[in-house]
């Protein structure tokens, strides 16, 4: 039998009592975490707790349950008004049980009433917080799709050094077997690409967010392509440059801070995009694969690797539209997201994002689901980043360390429990039907390949 959180209070102060009640509605019983208050006093689990709430000051529950309450639980996490001691991805499955809390009109009714009582805390942060992404212009257009891709990639190359592997390849890995360490897998990918685009030495290749150039740099070495590479992060132009330079590839692989859009009077034998798509969203689907389709040459291959989210549906029933109205006015939807890691980012379903290849001309040849290949590899980019927790807020501050921490956990239970995929969707320009492709996919495994 659970024990309620009213049981194991042991303070008089007034304050205990209310944020206890308060968290008894939000997270009702039986649960499978427990709750710590800021003076030591606990909300117990039902079973062995996968985690513990930690609140670490009387005003902490306040900030972070202010409407919307889904931004204010990231931004209460980067001032430090609360930790989480244990499985921190476990601890984004409590999420939709408060969401549950507030889609009803009783429960909301009662909480916001409550909420108003809990003591204000001033003057106890501890962070503060990093400052939001602010875009302006159009979106979709150039100068803020710059803004928003440097906002998250301009953190700094010494940042992005402290986890990833030493090509900094900031994607999905593959671990053909599963055994595979994150320096493997990641190369394991970069072939994995290389072999369903078909390289052939002298191919001109057109990598469409190309990073560090790690893609590019790998295909020109171990498959003698040409490789154009466009970016609009200049610290990842920069390191990139230096890396090509290093390599010896200046005269195969070139490097530009460019908008895709803006290439011109080229044609690609092969056409790459890893990563970028997330940034393109429902707004720019349609000029995306159409660009893409008119600079890929007629009998060209495009492979696109891309987040998907899961296509959403909506009861209509009027209970159904009362939740939904709650759940946008109290708890929001992605603002925490869009302001402080990906802005302007959009997922989109790979059904909506094919399809729209389609109408641009492309054939939808091969799609590949990576999702636990991707919790994997952020698990272990989480794990080198708390590692190298001391160097990390060095260069960026505690607030940006938090920021990636739970940035990072947060996806590793998205791609978990199948809440987001990511797809690779090999496209093509059939030329009179043709497409250069074999009969069967057995190539893409075999031990040794010859391009």
């Amino acid at each position: 039998m659970s024990q309620t959180s009213m049981a194991v209070l042991t303070s008089a102060d007034t304050r205990v009592a209310r944020a206890a009640a308060f968290l008894d509605r939000v997270f009702p019983a039986p649960r499978t975490f427990e709750i710590r208050l800021w003076n030591g006093d606990l909300l117990s689990a039902a079973t062995t707790p996968a985690f513990t709430l930690l609140l670490t000051s009387p005003g902490s529950l306040k900030r972070m349950f202010r409407p919307p309450v889904e931004l204010s639980l990231g931004e209460a996490y980067l001032r430090g008004d609360f930790e989480v001691q244990g499985d921190m991805s476990a601890a984004f499955a409590i999420a939709p049980i408060a969401r549950a809390s507030f889609q009803s009109p009783g429960t909301a009714a009662w909480l916001a009433a409550q909420w108003l009582r809990l003591p204000d805390g001033r003057g106890d942060l501890e962070y503060g917080v990093h400052p939001p992404a602010r875009l302006s212009g159009r979106r979709g257009s150039r100068s803020r799709d710059q803004a928003a891709i440097q906002y998250h990639y301009d953190v700094g190359n010494d940042f992005y050094q402290l986890f990833l592997d030493p090509r900094m390849i900031y994607s999905c890995a593959y671990f053909p077997t599963g055994t595979e360490d994150l320096d493997e897998a990641q190369e394991a990918k970069l072939e994995h690409i290389c072999r369903k685009l078909r390289l052939e030495r002298g191919e001109r290749v057109l990598d469409i967010g190309c990073g560090w150039g790690g893609m590019l740099i790998y295909a020109a070495e171990r498959y003698g392509i040409e490789g154009v590479g466009v970016t609009l992060s200049r610290a990842q132009l920069e390191l990139g440059r230096e890396r090509v330079r290093e390599a010896g590839l200046e005269d195969r692989v070139r490097l530009e801070l460019l908008d895709y859009r803006d290439l011109r009077g080229e044609a690609f034998d092969k056409i790459l995009s890893i990563g970028m798509f997330e940034h393109v969203g429902r707004v720019g689907m349609e000029e995306y694969f159409s660009h893409v389709f008119r600079l890929l040459k007629p009998g060209g291959l495009f492979l696109n690797h891309a987040i998907a989210d899961r296509p959403k549906v909506r009861r209509r029933s009027p209970g159904a539209l009362v939740a939904r109205v709650l759940d946008t006015a109290l708890v929001g939807n992605l603002h925490f997201r869009t302001r402080y890691i990906f802005p302007d980012g959009e997922l989109m379903p790979v059904s909506e994002a094919n399809l729209e290849a389609e109408r641009a001309g492309f054939e939808v040849r091969d799609v590949e689901n990576l999702r636990e290949h991707y919790a994997r590899t952020i698990a272990l980019w989480l794990q080198r980043l708390r590692k190298h927790r001391s160097e990390a807020i060095e260069i960026a501050g505690e607030p940006m360390f938090r920021l990636w921490e739970l940035y990072l956990a947060g996806c590793i239970y998205h791609f978990d429990t199948a809440q987001i995929n990511i797809n690779q969707s090999l496209l093509a320009s059939p030329v009179g039907g043709k497409v250069p492709l074999p009969w069967s996919r057995q190539e893409l495994y075999a031990d040794s390949y010859s391009s």
